[in-house]
């Protein structure tokens, strides 16, 4: 299965307009954004969990990053609610399940098989940072090699400088309107900017977006 495979095409999406399909598990569906092979897949989801649901115990060979969007995400390892971001490197393997229900942003099969990184950070509380420009805010999620996963948000008004992206960008709006020269782009919205793409993004409402950069080159 292919969809959006070609990491050199730009894509942008509005993910409330996509359908919900069913997985292999009862209760657990999934919104594919972009996906490169079967169940086994390089894949980027929104993913919903059902009250009750779970799914069968599985490895993650080239790794797994998520963020949790809604209700509280399970595992053998804890318990995640809305807001916390969790990388789990190549190799590990977990049992996910959930008893109220969640739904989570999720990345598969991004990772290299030198990158042991395990990160478990909960956004709410975390310390963010400011950012390049005056009304920025950064939350830095997790770094290896070319690559770096962060939290940005954006005050009202804030306006950022043209940028080429070496290795590609990936952003996932979580709250507010993200806006550059080439569109708008409402909270769901899925944008994915090749190697070495330009752009100069801006907020006139103020946002929050998940960014991740210098993925795009494996």
């Amino acid at each position: 299965m292919k969809i959006n495979a070609d990491t050199a095409v730009r894509v942008t999406l509005n993910t409330a307009d996509l359908p919900w399909v069913a997985s292999p598990m009862p209760g657990v569906e999934r919104k594919m954004l972009e996906r490169d092979g079967e169940e086994v897949a390089k894949a980027t989801s929104i993913v919903r969990y059902a009250p009750g649901s779970s799914f069968s115990s599985h490895r993650h060979d080239l790794g797994e990053e998520f963020l949790v969007l809604d209700g509280i995400f399970e595992d053998e390892n804890g318990q995640y609610p809305a807001g916390t971001y969790v990388k789990n490197p190549p190799g590990t393997s977990h049992t996910p399940f959930t008893q109220h229900g969640c739904m989570l942003f999720v990345k598969l099969r991004y990772m290299t098989g030198d990158d042991h990184e395990h990160r478990v950070i909960d956004t709410r509380s975390a310390q963010w940072h400011p950012g390049m420009v005056p009304g920025l805010s950064v939350l830095p999620l997790s770094e290896s090699g070319t690559r770096h996963t962060a939290l940005v948000r954006w005050a009202p008004e804030t306006y950022f400088n043209p940028h080429r992206h070496f290795g590609g960008e990936e952003i996932f709006v979580i709250d507010g309107f993200f806006e550059d020269e080439h569109g708008r782009y409402p909270a769901g919205s899925w944008i994915r900017s090749p190697h070495l793409s330009l752009h100069q993004p801006f907020s006139k409402e103020g946002c929050t977006i998940f960014v991740k950069t210098g993925h795009l080159l494996i």
